[in-house]
């Protein structure tokens, strides 16, 4: 997943607003300690990272 459609997806379900927060200030366990920000600059595939938002946000099966 191309990281333009990784942060569209992350606007569309928490809203643009929060969803950058979310990427700048949310810690994610699941990604080793680092915000989806830091893990994006680390080379983590995005696929990853929004498997650790939706569970780490409890987004529902058929929007993941």
């Amino acid at each position: 997943m191309r990281i333009t459609t990784f942060r569209a997806m992350l606007a569309d379900e928490f809203g643009a607003g929060h969803a950058e927060t979310i990427a700048h200030d949310h810690v994610f366990a699941a990604l080793g300690g680092r915000t989806v920000d830091q893990a994006l600059e680390a080379g983590v595939p995005t696929k990853e990272i929004w498997q650790a938002v939706c569970e780490a946000f409890e987004v529902p099966p058929d929007r993941r």
